[in-house]
């Protein structure tokens, strides 16, 4: 039997893969059992910030195995402390709760809010979300995503959620008035929801409620942190700070981690016995993660941001196409084609990309050199003209 065959017959069928078995890779570029070489626009969905086999994080990730691949939460580990300090160091927030995953990090903040105004017995422990959003497929997870769509098939699923509209103060003002939410949880870009980015006005605004009201601020920034917008994380790109903020994908560069981050707010609401994960804070993953975001630094942001304006510009105005949306490199491409027939018609071409609802979706490494992004803008700009 090949791969296609054992996958079929013994991995549960919750993906819909597309038909490329991957064998090999090297910064962008991905090598397929069919001798193809393919040009990677989705980086493993905002997971491999600097493409496949990155010479220095490879370095990082084997030194620590080759010293220690786990311990207990019990006993410190140095990887693990120094990548709390960095992320403190960057962003002003004083403390990380390190877990595996995205929606790992997301029941960590949710858990966290609750206890916060549970600690101040005040009885607020509804948190408010967006329409359109994603925070994960935990049974929590999946509450608090605003989605009717994924929702479905779950029932019933932890209470305690509230939706409002996205870009709509008034509308999310009024209803936080009539419940006096525990906190208010959002994405700066709704990836999975369209790629869609939300206003100045309306980050700034629910930002400003929350330090009014003492309703804490969650920003996800699952899909978005870690350079991905063109700032190290997305809320900075609207000059606000939140109570507590998450991330994971592309924080390690490919290994699975995940994190959440507090304020001084917030900072001293988890105590011992209240949270906890067997993997979390893993050194290797930790290792991965420090040789990541130490690079993240202004000159690979200002690439990002220029890449950013080069693939909106060229595709904005291109035959074929609607709008472009999104921040930094997480784009989204309205396209006048169904987003399948796009994405199947690249891959032939040698280009992968991805979909988010109705959208192409964009994801490139941080680091895509210039030859290969211009080569798979060409082939997207051709395809949708076809």
């Amino acid at each position: 039997m090949n791969t296609f065959e054992k996958d079929s017959s013994y991995i549960c069928g919750t993906y819909a893969r597309f038909p490329v078995e991957i064998t090999g890779g090297c910064g962008c570029v991905l090598y397929g059992s069919d001798g193809k070489e393919y040009v990677d626009m989705g980086s493993g969905i905002a997971v491999n910030t600097f493409g496949q086999c990155d010479s220095e994080w490879v370095s990082a990730v084997t030194d620590q195995l080759a010293k220690f691949q786990h311990t207990s939460n019990l006993f410190y580990s140095g990887p693990c402390a120094e990548l709390a300090a960095e992320i403190c160091g960057r962003t002003g927030m004083k403390k990380v709760f390190f877990s595996n995953s995205g929606a790992e990090a997301n029941e960590c903040a949710i858990k966290t809010a609750r206890k916060y105004h549970e600690d101040k017995n005040d009885g607020r422990s509804v948190i408010i979300t967006l329409k359109n959003s994603f925070h994960g497929r935990t049974v929590t997870t999946l509450a608090a995503t605003g989605q009717d769509a994924f929702h479905k098939n779950f029932l019933p699923l932890t209470e305690g959620f509230a939706y409002a509209e996205a870009n709509d103060l008034e509308g999310l003002i009024a209803l936080a008035d009539s419940i006096s939410p525990a906190a208010v949880m959002m994405e700066i870009v709704q990836g999975e929801g369209g790629v869609n980015a939300l206003s100045e006005e309306f980050v700034k605004g629910v930002a400003d409620y929350c330090e009014r009201t003492d309703t804490l601020l969650i920003c996800d920034e699952v899909q978005t942190g870690n350079g991905r917008t063109g700032k190290l994380y997305g809320y900075m790109n609207y000059s606000v700070v939140p109570d507590i903020f998450t991330t994971a994908k592309g924080l390690a560069g490919g290994l699975p981690i995940g994190a959440t981050v507090f304020s001084e707010k917030t900072s001293g609401v988890l105590t011992p016995g209240t949270h906890g994960s067997t993997f979390g804070g893993n050194p290797v993953c930790c290792a991965g993660a420090l040789s990541i975001i130490r690079r993240i630094d202004d000159a690979l942001l200002s690439s990002v941001r220029e890449k950013s304006e080069y693939i909106v510009s060229e595709l904005s105005s291109a035959s074929g196409i609607r709008s472009v949306s999104g921040l930094g490199l997480m784009l989204g491409v309205e396209t006048e084609k169904p987003a399948a027939e796009v994405l199947a018609a690249c891959r032939e071409r040698g280009v992968l990309v991805l979909t988010a609802k109705t959208k192409v979706r964009l994801l490139p490494p941080l680091n895509i050199p210039w030859d290969k992004l211009k080569f798979a803008v060409e082939v997207i700009k051709s395809v949708c003209a076809e």
